[in-house]
């Protein structure tokens, strides 16, 4: 055979092996989820437990031989907790990587940076962060996290039924769902008797806090609902006793190894919002109990006593979109989303889920406790 014979007998090979390729089904493609995550920056520690919590539920799909035979593949990127960076990560997921669904971290700015691109392009979002604003991003959008009310419900009534404070002041940072959470609390707390004697911002990276608590006590509050992350609630927390203050500090979920030095330093002036798979021994059995033990069960082979909570709602949004894909027998974006908003009656590990049309935020019953923490203890407050 010479030379020319062989060229074209090995590009016609070539040639087919591509034809072949481009007509394999989709079974064979890997099904991408796309995350945008504050693995850097103020969001840090809640964020790399969610992107965990998504891989940890990834891998225990495919072990089992991934979705309806598709394999998941998780895509991470880094925002660094900035909505400018997620719009630039959100962009490289969608173009680059060409990823079929995001599953996306809690920095809520982040997100709504990036929903209009992200849901012209029909792309469905299961979020760790709140929905965003516009109609039309929200369509594309659906909520693991609980209402933030519901973490305000449960400071207040603490304070009405357990303490005589009725004057108390909100700390808070500048992101969507602390402004949101704030606003609640402005909103509600005359029904639980509460006057608001000061409301304080602070910055994400702010090394002191000591000026806006001191306004707050001046104006006569007996206690602080702390709302946001990172390490900003130590650093409340020493202000606090630097300023030698009787004031109670009651604060946001949050991951339990940045509360545990909190609590060395207030002690039982220390209160916190629980998620139940952080107090799982307070909870009772039944479906709940029996989702979080499902997820605990890799997580702690992995992972050891690593605070579950943030991971758990990873976990949750994999097997929420997995549980769509069956349930409308379609790997496509559109449909995704349509089955996404019909999920009711979906016990996951942070609570019970019931989308639909127009809630797009799943869990409708206050799931959250109040809790107290002493070393590596967690005891729910009755």
């Amino acid at each position: 055979m010479t030379k020319r014979h062989l060229t074209a007998k090995f590009g016609g090979l070539v040639a087919g092996a591509i034809l072949l390729i481009s007509a394999l089904p989709a079974a064979a493609q890997n099904y991408k989820i796309g995350i945008s995550a504050g693995l850097t920056g103020y969001a840090a520690t809640v964020d790399r437990a969610w992107s965990d919590g998504v891989k940890l539920a990834a891998d225990t799909i495919n072990a089992k031989g991934g979705i309806k035979g598709r394999k998941i593949e998780v895509i991470v990127e880094d925002n660094r907790s900035e909505p400018q960076e997620a719009v630039v990560v959100y962009r490289k997921m969608m173009t680059s990587d060409k990823v079929d669904i995001f599953a996306s971290g809690c920095v809520s700015a982040g997100t709504f940076a990036a929903a209009a691109a992200v849901a012209r392009a029909q792309i469905p979002m299961v979020l760790c962060s709140i929905l965003p604003p516009r109609e039309d991003e929200v369509k594309w959008a659906f909520s693991t996290l609980p209402p933030a009310r519901f973490e305000v419900e449960r400071r207040m009534e603490y304070l009405r039924d357990n303490t005589q404070i009725r004057k108390i002041g909100v700390l808070h940072d500048p992101s969507p769902y602390a402004n949101l959470q704030k606003t609640v609390a402005e909103r509600s707390a005359a029904t639980y008797g509460m006057q608001i004697v000061g409301i304080e911002q602070y910055k994400t990276d702010d090394p002191d806090l000591s000026v806006q608590i001191g306004k707050m006590n001046t104006a006569g509050a007996g206690a602080i609902l702390k709302i946001g992350l990172g390490g900003t609630t130590l650093t409340s927390a020493k202000n606090i006793k630097q300023l030698g203050l009787p004031t109670l500090l009651l604060t946001s979920l949050e991951d339990l190894n940045v509360f545990k030095p909190v609590a060395e330093v207030l002690g039982n002036k220390f209160f916190f919002v629980a998620s139940p798979a952080q107090v799982i021994d307070a909870v009772p059995a039944g479906p709940l109990k029996r989702s979080i033990n499902d997820f605990l069960v890799p997580w702690k082979a992995k992972y050891g006593d690593r605070d579950p909570n943030w991971a758990g709602r990873g976990w949750d949004a994999v097997y929420l979109i997995q549980a769509a894909i069956l349930k409308g027998d379609s790997f496509a974006g559109p449909k995704v989303r349509d089955s996404l908003e019909t999920l009711t009656g979906y016990q996951g590990t942070s609570g019970l889920y019931d989308f639909s049309p127009i809630n797009h935020q799943g869990i409708t019953a206050n799931p959250l406790f109040l809790a107290t923490m002493s070393g590596n203890t967690v005891k729910i407050v009755k």
